[in-house]
């Protein structure tokens, strides 16, 4: 009885852990460029009271009896598939239509990646984030800027006044990971490359790399699918439910015996 309650406990501490990683992804659901974790499990050590294959007798093999210790939550996977766009009508948001990042430098200098591309210029003329992040390659665009373009290849362009023609002043870059899935999150919208996910690969959108092109005046919605994740949130509740009844059935059985020693 004593396992029970331990191995029914791990189920519960799990089940926890996946209400939380569902939660996290429904907070998210309107975060522009979010990607969906989904939770994986792993069963835990087995005791073996009998090892599978030993001989029981010179003519036969025992099948083994093992008891598992239960289940623990092994890892969050993030979902990578693309969420719809939403047009916005403004210059400096961009949509990647493929599997880039946008890469930005952090305060301290690093580089971080992000699929949210609502930009912003700062009071020099740089395209930045949210969090003023500048977007790298860097583009500076001068300040009396009556339009600005940004085609799907990455080049950027600006008008000002007296011109006839718009004047090109940059190209922008996007970087992509051999597993993408092994990025680490660090809020923010923002990603940081680790030795899962690989070396960043970098390459202008629509290049030979497959990275993607560029979708100017759109944002690209969460992928997070909210009557799906309603539905694992249920299973979820149903699942805690079931290792509860099994800590109170083995707290029955427990008491039973006690009583019987007495």
């Amino acid at each position: 009885m004593i396992r029970a309650l331990y191995t029914a406990a791990s189920g519960m501490s799990a089940q926890q852990a996946n209400l939380d990683t569902v939660a996290n992804n429904l907070s998210n659901s309107a975060t522009a460029g979010f990607r969906r974790r989904r939770m994986q499990f792993e069963d835990m050590v087995y005791q073996n009271m009998i090892t599978p294959g030993a001989a029981q007798s010179q003519q036969t093999v025992s099948a083994g009896l093992q008891i598992g210790l239960g289940t623990r939550s092994a890892a969050t996977e993030m979902i990578m598939t693309q969420g719809d766009f939403n047009q916005t009508g403004n210059s400096l948001d961009l949509a990647i239509q493929g599997q880039g990042f946008f890469q930005v430098s952090k305060p301290d200098g690093t580089i971080a990646y992000t699929r949210a591309g609502s930009f912003h210029m700062n009071s020099q003329g740089s395209i930045v984030t949210a969090e003023g992040d500048a977007l790298l390659p860097a583009v500076t665009i001068p300040a009396n800027s009556t339009s600005i373009t940004i085609s799907q290849y990455g080049v950027v362009s600006a008008t000002t006044p007296g011109q006839t023609a718009a004047t090109q002043l940059g190209i922008l870059q996007l970087a992509t990971f051999a597993n993408p899935g092994g990025l680490s999150s660090l809020g923010g919208n923002l990603f940081q490359q680790t030795a899962s996910s690989g070396n960043a690969i970098t390459d202008s959108p629509g290049g030979t790399s497959g990275i993607g092109t560029l979708q100017q005046g759109y944002l690209e919605n969460s992928n997070v699918d909210v009557v799906a994740e309603f539905v694992q949130m249920i299973l979820a509740q149903r699942a805690y439910e079931s290792n509860s009844k099994v800590v109170h059935v083995a707290d029955d059985m427990y008491q039973q015996i006690n009583g019987m020693v007495r």
